[in-house]
């Protein structure tokens, strides 16, 4: 099969494509061929090895998310048949056989039924990117009438943590660039505030005079250390990049947690479902050739990227 793969750690240079023997799917794996897959900013720091210390191995296929068909079921699969048109998020413990391919093995309890209303490319937008925020707002405990304020609002985990907030009941507003202010207003916010131009406190308390109930922080540094003082007592913060001084929250009444995403079809069933009723709706800016792969994950590393960048196989 094809498939982009690396035999090192190190630059875009290390992305090349090759061909490799298709994966058998384990037991309680189904084999997907892939139509899609989505990139995402874990894709270029495992290729720059900064999660060296988790398990891998060479050569490594990079990529977590994918929209395909099922191909083969392993043995004490019973929930897909081969055809169906599925999406997943393919994060495993051990690092080295993902998207970037026209076949990956999945577990099948990480896999559900693609939104029949999207195409591929968009359903390969989805996994790692939504469930970081469905998992952030969980542990937040967001709730109908809480507001919410998040940073990089513009952003893949952003733009779905704006429209399942809206789901929830909830009330937000985003940080985003210039460009991006009417984007993260369709997303469901409020109100937008532009990064490289106005005050974060004076433009939240501006529209919310008693602060905020949660932060779903997507970009960290000063914008995150900021945003404590914004903070209700008795609120939360979440980062899915960056960590915050537990003294620091602690003085304020704040509870601060850095999380990072596990796969569940369970919750990818509830986004098609969310899809299908035209509630969430992944935007990708970009659909590339698998051959540009490194391209794709070098304008993903530079950022202002709106929503996702794809993979099309």
């Amino acid at each position: 099969m094809k498939a982009v793969a690396m035999h090192a750690f190190g630059g875009p240079e290390v992305l090349v494509v090759t061909d490799r023997p298709r994966p058998k799917p384990d037991r309680g794996e189904l084999l997907i061929r892939t139509v899609a897959a989505g990139v995402n900013p874990v894709d270029w720091k495992i290729r720059e090895g900064s999660l060296s210390k988790v398990s891998h191995g060479f050569p490594l296929i990079p990529g977590w998310d994918v929209a395909g068909v099922v191909d083969e079921l392993g043995e004490g699969c019973q929930r897909f048949r081969k055809g169906d048109r599925v999406f997943a998020y393919a994060r495993k413990p051990h690092i080295q056989w993902g998207t970037y391919a026209e076949y990956v093995a999945v577990p099948e309890r990480h896999v559900a039924l693609m939104p029949p209303s999207l195409l591929f490319e968009e359903a390969a937008a989805i996994p790692c990117a939504a469930l970081t925020a469905q998992q952030a707002l969980a542990r937040a405990g967001l709730s109908a009438g809480a507001v919410l304020l998040v940073l990089n609002g513009s952003g893949g985990v952003g733009h779905f943590a704006l429209q399942l907030a809206k789901i929830a009941g909830a009330r937000s507003i985003a940080t985003a660039g210039a460009r991006n202010q009417e984007f993260v207003m369709s997303q469901g916010a409020e109100d937008a505030i532009d990064h490289t131009r106005d005050d974060l406190a004076s433009a939240v308390t501006a529209r919310f005079p008693d602060g905020v109930d949660v932060v779903l922080d997507a970009i960290g540094g000063a914008p995150l250390a900021a945003a404590l003082a914004l903070v209700k007592p008795g609120g939360v913060i979440v980062s899915v990049v960056d960590t915050l001084d537990p003294e620091a929250a602690t003085a304020r009444g704040v509870r601060f947690e850095r999380i990072s995403s596990a796969p569940s079809g369970e919750q990818l069933a509830v986004f098609a479902a969310h899809a299908g009723r035209k509630l969430l709706r992944p935007h990708v800016q970009t659909i590339f050739p698998l051959a540009s792969a490194a391209r794709a994950q070098e304008e993903c590393r530079a950022g202002h990227v709106r929503g996702k960048l794809v993979l099309a196989l």
